[in-house]
């Protein structure tokens, strides 16, 4: 069967079967019945987590005031959801997975480049929220005075991959129904939360803290837009490729950033008020961001805190998972969608049982690892948006799947743009566990001659001096440039391609 075949009764086999059979193929008509409140759904669902409060810690943490990092929260959440909307144009204009639609900028074939670099990105995101939510477990039970030790991370790993695996294998249609239900539960649980720990915020102490420079606010900010929208970025169209045609895509882009924003930035603003409060609560969080946050709560409410957290942290993976097998499938892997899902599925429980039971030092580099790869995702959707913004009409579908079509085999253009970008990106960004990851010191190679910092080679641990150092331009640059290029340079190609 070709890989541009159609479910037929696609539709029709996931109410009888309860497992989603479409693949990466295009929706057919018939199916895309989807409107476009309901992304407001799974979007908000993955997002509403007591773990976005830990993020208030992480943000003050570059030196600025409580006002700055309103600022910053605000206008990184809202801009990098809005950014995943423009993205999730495509799937209502081309019905196919975000990596499928991406062909045609990258060529059919060439697209394979940033489709590994995406896959990677899902794989090891997903993986990291699946260890979160093994590790809170251990945490909340010693907190309970019940055994946190092997048996029960063990018993959470197994709970967490029977979840993520099986709502992903389910597909879509599963999905969606279960974030809507997910949303309620992880919604109500954070605002019972949030009443419980209202008296540990102190305004004196918060409002106290002073200024921080332009520099710490650029940081701040690029750190705010790659762990929300820009970590999602890559699977947006997977979630609007079930929407009608005829869709408006200001709706689109209006439900995608209001579902994905709205609960972040509340979370991590109380988070602000909560980290602003407590030197120490801060400093607990960074180490172990959920286990801290439940030191706060009374002990009737830890077991419902429990599950509220790795029902959140399972719903974000099982997004994650799910579209990491369509990238499977768009990478040429002939095997059913969820038999991919699947796969992938186990290589994030492996990944999870490594890390927890086994891995002595793997955490910081792994982090090390996903952070350098969201330098090329940024440089990806900055090329991705240009080619959207570029296109006057739907994609051709036939096209997609034929390296004779207009869409061509390789985009010279687009992959010179994409690699470009990622090595200038490189050079601005630095590595944060410079000592668990040696190997990604090479990092951070243009601040240095372009006056914006000094490396210091400390016995205790390298580090970088300079007011422009820990900002990590390199993301913001490679994302603007992945646009400018392609918006300037493919601007005449995108009109032949459409005529």
């Amino acid at each position: 069967m070709s890989e541009t075949a159609t479910s037929g009764s696609g539709l029709e086999q996931t109410r009888r079967l309860g497992v989603e059979t479409t693949g990466i193929e295009i929706i057919e008509e018939s199916e895309r019945t989807a409107r476009p409140r309901d992304l407001f759904w799974p979007w908000f669902a993955a997002n509403v987590s007591v773990f976005g409060i830990s993020y208030g810690s992480f943000v003050l943490g570059f030196g600025i005031s409580f006002v700055q990092a309103v600022v910053v929260t605000v206008v990184g959440i809202v801009v990098s959801f809005a950014l995943c909307g423009v993205i999730a144009i495509a799937g209502k204009r081309g019905s196919a997975p975000t990596m499928v639609l991406s062909r045609a900028a990258f060529g059919v074939n060439g697209q394979k480049v940033p489709g590994v670099v995406s896959w990677l990105v899902s794989i090891g995101w997903e993986t990291f929220l699946a260890i979160l939510a093994v590790l809170a477990t251990a945490t909340i039970f010693d907190q309970l005075g019940w055994s946190g030790g092997t048996t029960t991370q063990v018993v959470a790993t197994i709970v967490v991959a029977l979840l993520i695996v099986s709502a992903s294998v389910a597909g879509y249609h599963v999905i969606m129904r279960m974030q809507s239900v997910l949303t309620w539960i992880t919604g109500l649980a954070t605002i019972v939360y949030v009443v419980l720990t209202l008296d540990e915020i102190e305004w004196s102490a918060v409002s106290a803290i002073p200024d921080g420079s332009v520099q710490q606010m650029v940081g701040a900010l690029v750190m705010v837009m790659t762990g929300f929208g820009l970590g999602w970025i890559n699977i947006a169209a997977d979630w609007s490729r079930y929407q009608h045609r005829d869709a408006p895509g200001a709706a689109i882009v209006g439900w995608n950033t209001f579902g994905g924003a709205v609960a972040p930035v509340l979370l991590v603003v109380f988070g602000l008020l909560l980290a602003g409060s407590s030197d120490e609560l801060s400093a607990g969080i960074v180490a172990d961001p959920i286990g801290t946050l439940g030191t706060l709560l009374p002990t009737w409410f830890l077991v419902p805190f429990l599950l509220a957290a790795i029902l959140a942290l399972v719903s974000g993976a099982v997004l994650g998972i799910y579209s990491s097998g369509l990238t499977l499938l768009s990478l040429g892997v002939r095997i059913p969608r969820p038999a991919a899902a699947f796969v992938d599925g186990v290589i994030l429980t492996l990944g999870t049982i490594w890390v927890v039971f086994f891995a002595e030092d793997f955490l910081g580099p792994f982090q090390s690892f996903l952070i350098t790869l969201g330098v090329p995702l940024a440089a990806w959707a900055g090329i991705m948006i240009a080619d959207i913004a570029l296109r006057k009409s739907d994609y051709d579908d036939e096209a997609l799947f034929d390296p004779a079509g207009r869409y061509g085999s390789v985009d010279v253009t687009s992959l010179a743009t994409m690699v470009g970008a990622s090595v200038l990106g490189w050079g601005l960004v630095v590595n944060n566990f410079a000592t668990d990851a040696t190997w990604n010191n090479w990092q951070g190679f243009l601040i240095e001659p372009l006056g914006l910092g000094t490396y210091v080679d400390d016995p205790a641990g390298p580090y970088w001096e300079g007011p422009w150092a820990y900002a990590n331009l390199g993301v913001l640059l490679a994302l603007v440039l992945g646009f400018g290029v392609t918006f300037v340079a493919r601007r005449a190609k995108v009109r032949r391609q459409e005529s």
